[in-house]
């Protein structure tokens, strides 16, 4: 799916991540197993449930925990909004997902694992992967010692104009 913010005479088209889930089928459990096999997961009766709502159908996704909570809840799934949050770290260090903080309350959790920046419709609250090929980054500052830079990441928040 795909999105165009008006700029002028040009159209700059923002592909927007489906925020739909993964029905939850024999595919998409199967599909959630070995995404959690892969990571050397215990593939417990609610990560299933919840990998499978969000790697089910194969498809990229941004979500935040409260979306994934109802998401699961819609699905008959009886899980806590802690337990969804536990899951998502989980995930999160077992490198299946990024989190990406767009502000201090917010954060969304990106299924796409390779490094890419990231547009964030202030408005609409919502994620979306920015182009790759069109960042540059000549330089980052030196960490300070004893440190090391583990990763970076780039969100471009946008607002419509006027």
């Amino acid at each position: 799916m795909s999105q165009a913010l008006k700029q002028g005479e040009n159209a700059l088209y923002i592909p927007v991540m489906t925020i739909d889930f993964a029905t939850q089928n024999e595919t998409a459990m199967d599909q959630a197993a070995e995404w959690l096999a892969e990571a050397g997961l215990r593939p417990t009766r609610q990560r299933l449930a919840l990998a499978a709502l969000l790697v089910g159908d194969g498809r990229d996704r941004h979500v935040t925990a409260e979306g994934l909570f109802g998401a699961a809840i819609e699905s008959g799934e009886r899980v806590s909004l802690a337990t969804v949050y536990n899951t998502l770290r989980a995930f999160c260090e077992a490198g299946l997902l990024n989190e990406i903080t767009v502000d201090a309350t917010r954060s969304y959790f990106d299924t796409r694992i390779d490094d890419h920046p990231h547009f964030f419709l202030e408005d609409q609250q919502q994620l979306s992967d920015a182009p790759s090929d069109q960042l540059e980054i000549a330089r980052l500052p030196k960490a300070p010692e004893g440190f090391e830079i583990a990763r970076v990441d780039v969100v471009i928040r946008l607002r419509r104009k006027g």
